[in-house]
């Protein structure tokens, strides 16, 4: 799918990040912060349909995006120069285009974490980053406007969208379920811990943690 660059590349992670408060959010809050970050960063590359290309991401300055055999579906971190975002290279390249829309929110979130994430009665804050980013991966592939601008077209069954967005069908699912075009019941797991990488961030994705996403 074509699209086109902002004129200074540099400035899309500054903007994405200029829509988190200076100041400690809900969960609901974060999620809909989520959801903001995810159609201005459409917005940012004139993306209007269909499926949107992983290069919005891996072409960005300073990103750099890797595939390795690895234990578990992701990780990033800060090398000192670029952002490194390693994808399981054992994994099909729709949840890898997933997993990379996840990996990139926690690059957002770098610095401001303590403020979005609080934890609470049902998430440790560590869940709710967890959470925020899969739904935020969710909000960029599965736009709700394009998901229901396909649903109004006849695009209907999860195999048919899960084709025509380039995700899996189960990602369509949950995503189907958020907008209010079906409903499933959802399945929580609990993520580990982040780690720390000698002193620079370090993310994982390993296990899905609200519905049922790939």
């Amino acid at each position: 799918m074509n699209y086109t660059k902002p004129i200074e590349t540099r400035s899309v992670l500054a903007a994405l990040r200029s829509v988190i408060p200076a100041r400690t959010v809900s969960l609901s809050e974060a999620k809909r912060i989520a959801e903001l970050q995810a159609s201005k960063f459409l917005a940012l590359f004139e993306i209007t349909e269909g499926s949107v290309p992983s290069e919005i991401v891996s072409e960005l300055p300073r990103v750099q995006v890797i595939y390795e055999a690895l234990p578990v579906s992701g990780t990033s971190h800060w090398n000192g120069t670029h952002w490194i975002i390693a994808l399981n290279n054992r994994e099909s390249s729709r949840r890898q285009r997933f997993t990379l829309m996840h990996e990139f929110k926690h690059i957002l979130d770098h610095g401001r974490t303590h403020l979005l994430y609080t934890g609470d009665h049902l998430h440790t804050a560590s869940e709710q980053a967890e959470l925020v980013a899969n739904y935020f991966a969710g909000c960029v592939l599965l736009p709700k406007r394009f998901l229901k601008s396909a649903w109004g077209h006849g695009i209907q069954s999860p195999f048919k969208l899960a084709y025509h967005f380039d995700i899996s069908p189960l990602a369509v699912t949950v995503r189907l379920a958020q907008t209010g075009l079906s409903t499933i019941h959802d399945r929580c797991v609990r993520p580990a811990t982040d780690p720390t990488c000698q002193g620079r961030p370090l993310y994982q994705r390993s296990l899905p943690t609200e519905g049922i996403w790939p």
